[in-house]
């Protein structure tokens, strides 16, 4: 069976934890390779909600193995804190594992990014604050702290005062809080490390076996391609690579391992936080995306900004990720709208015409959408379980951005609940495909 890489082919909060859930079910492992706590995902499942920011979703199937790679950073509060809330829940969590090697967000990463945040004023970016840019910034600076640390008292102590001497100015005007007592961090982080010790491993290598026995993998990104550090738009994006180049840096697998990459992305569009969004509505019919698809923040309740589908950016995140088949998520939040519209081009300053995502950033932050009017539809179709369900109009659309992106569309959902994303013909094809696929080529060469 195939590692499948599951990615966001937008500006995040595609719905990637509802796909990841609803593929979960035939997986093996779910593995997170990147991102930290400023990523959320709702599932809907039976009629309850669940939030996730850490643990992969597929955490909701008994005993199912879900891996949180070494490419993600991790606050540990948080993390003990989603494994509480599912213990109380009554949800078998024995399949958990945290890679040693994943980076730890620190107290004074929350307090720098805070900081950094606020010098920048109208300028900020407007990061989630949770101390995940920071937390980066140590890992490549050599001054980070890893989970394996967390075991070992010495080691933390002299990780935690090497990492505290360069950031000092910085952090002066929080020098007197208590959360930055060296002792104080040493022991919370021990604590830490002692309850969360039982899930620690080496999950290359697990990860490793289970596809060397030839079970399914999926391997779930955080945010999405257009906040893609190297690719996105910069500096409008996350601290890590969300494409499906880095599942195999971040989950420690080589590049033979990925079979299928998958990416979902809404029936429109939405970003939150500042930066260029050319398709963006700031009007009546903004505002009625937003309601209809209840689009603010799993993490920080923050109103996302909406817009028109944007099929400029989608087919450059396409490319990006050599995408084999997309998932479109809230079909249903476009029914009913008087007029329906899909970006096609943008238009710059001086009657330029971009056919292709502009590289350049003063381009990009001038862009405008340029609109192709389709046929919109006025039947709710949440009930709908196939493609033949639905109006004449939605599968139009459907098969307009699947032309347009030159991706097949597998999946397709309707509304919240697990229930109401349906397989396409298209994606009961790549599910015959699997079924019958050999082993990896990693696999077959020799694990």
């Amino acid at each position: 069976m195939p590692g499948i890489v599951i990615v966001g082919a937008q500006w995040g909060d595609e719905g990637k934890g509802k796909i990841t859930d609803l593929l979960a079910e035939r997986a093996d492992a779910v593995v997170r390779f990147q991102g930290g706590n400023n990523a959320g995902h709702t599932i809907v499942r039976k009629g309850i909600e669940w939030k996730f920011h850490l643990i992969p979703s597929g955490i909701l199937y008994p005993g199912k193995r879900c891996i949180i790679g070494n490419g993600v950073v991790v606050d540990p509060k948080v993390l003990i804190g989603e494994i509480h809330s599912l213990r109380v829940r009554g949800i078998d969590i024995s399949g958990l594992k945290v890679s040693a090697n994943a980076h730890v967000i620190m107290p004074y990463h929350l307090l720098l990014d805070r900081a950094g945040e606020a010098r920048l004023g109208k300028l900020q970016i407007g990061t989630t604050r949770r101390g995940i840019g920071p937390c980066y910034a140590d890992k490549a600076a050599r001054l980070g702290i890893r989970v394996q640390d967390m075991l070992d008292e010495k080691i933390l102590k002299k990780k935690i005062s090497a990492a505290l001497e360069p950031n000092r100015l910085a952090l002066r005007p929080y020098e007197l809080d208590p959360a930055l007592d060296l002792h104080t961090m040493t022991e919370e982080y021990l604590t830490y490390g002692r309850q969360l010790s039982e899930y620690i491993a080496d999950t290359s290598r697990l990860v490793w076996d289970i596809l060397g026995a030839n079970q399914l993998v999926l391997f779930e990104g955080a945010q999405g391609a257009m906040l893609d550090i190297d690719h996105g738009t910069y500096p409008f994006v996350t601290s890590s690579n969300p494409v499906a180049g880095a599942a195999c840096v971040g989950a420690g697998v080589g590049p033979r391992d990925i079979d299928e990459i998958w990416g979902v992305c809404k029936a429109y569009t939405t970003r939150v936080g500042a930066g260029p969004f050319p398709t963006e509505l700031a009007n009546e019919t903004g505002e009625a995306i937003r309601e209809l698809g209840g689009e603010y923040g799993t993490t920080t309740g923050r109103p996302r900004r909406t817009g028109w589908l944007d099929l400029v950016a989608l087919r450059y995140a396409a490319r990006l990720n050599t995408l084999s088949a997309l998932a479109i998520t809230k079909l249903d939040v476009l029914s009913g709208l008087d007029r329906l519209m899909v970006c096609t081009r943008y238009l710059g300053e001086e009657g330029a015409v971009f056919d292709d995502f502009p590289y350049h950033q003063s381009v990009l932050h001038h862009a405008v959408g340029d609109f192709t009017e389709l046929e919109s539809w006025n039947e709710d179709i949440g009930d709908c379980r196939s493609e033949e369900d639905l109006p004449q109009a939605a599968r139009d659309y459907l098969a307009y951005i699947a032309d347009f992106i030159n991706v097949p569309v597998a999946l397709v959902g309707v509304g919240p609940g697990r229930e109401q994303t349906f397989w396409t013909a298209a994606g009961a094809q790549t599910l015959m495909a699997e079924a019958t696929a050999e082993p990896s080529n990693a696999a077959a060469a020799g694990r």
